[in-house]
């Protein structure tokens, strides 16, 4: 998986991914707008901020299409590969459907690796630096006692894998009450990894009126199964 940088500046290799990535052929669903300026996307004050301060100019074809159904609060199935800016796309949807006076988990993104998890955990910190933003990486192989004190302290965003996500919801220290979007990243990746029943453990817990943004590179029968 490309690892875009987490300083706030983009390199060059990062720009060129992205022209490239503008140069492929998009299919978009009838009714989806696209807009070209990261001032078109009427996002709040300070997330626009962060998101100039973290290097990016405009956004990429992904991101031009989905971030404001995404921030609609609508369902969404993004197919995209990775290096589009994919991930940038769905850490800002994230930071603009947060209510930040709220410290209780509102968005949940769930990862195939616990590399994607931190990555994205990382994106949305510098992003919403402006926001105050409180993120946490919910990943096996990390001590479930910084879990438990990150979580009981109380996060805006949790991107974890899903056996950890599922094991600290059932301790009770990952509180679902709040959660308004649930993300789905590489989920053919997930699948092809064997989460299909622990994704479906989580989804249980979830509140029956959330938002499910899926990202997938390839949308297979499984998938579309899954949605």
């Amino acid at each position: 998986v490309p690892v875009p940088p987490l300083e706030p500046t983009m390199s060059k290799a990062d720009e060129e991914r992205l022209l490239e990535a503008e140069e492929a052929d998009f299919e978009t669903s009838k009714g989806v707008k696209v807009i070209n300026t990261f001032d078109g996307l009427k996002l709040k004050d300070d997330l626009l901020r962060g998101i100039y301060a973290y290097g990016f100019e405009k956004p990429s074809a992904i991101q031009q299409r989905a971030i404001v159904p995404m921030s609609q609060g609508r369902d969404v199935i993004a197919q995209s590969q990775s290096g589009t800016g994919k991930t940038a796309m769905l850490s800002i949807a994230a930071l603009q459907l947060v209510d930040t006076t709220l410290r209780e988990i509102q968005v949940l993104i769930m990862n195939p690796t616990r590399e994607l998890a931190t990555q994205t955990q990382k994106v949305i910190l510098a992003i919403g630096d402006y926001m105050q933003i409180q993120a946490h990486a919910c990943i096996g192989g990390k001590s479930v006692g910084e879990d438990i004190r990150k979580l009981d302290y109380g996060v805006h965003i949790v991107s974890g894998t899903p056996g950890r996500v599922f094991d600290m919801i059932r301790r009770r220290n990952l509180r679902t009450r709040n959660i308004k979007t649930l993300v789905l990243d590489e989920a053919d990746e997930m699948l092809n990894q064997g989460f299909k029943e622990q994704i479906y453990d989580v989804y249980r817990y979830l509140p029956p009126q959330i938002q499910v943004l899926l990202i997938s590179a390839t949308l297979p029968r499984e998938v579309l199964e899954m949605t």
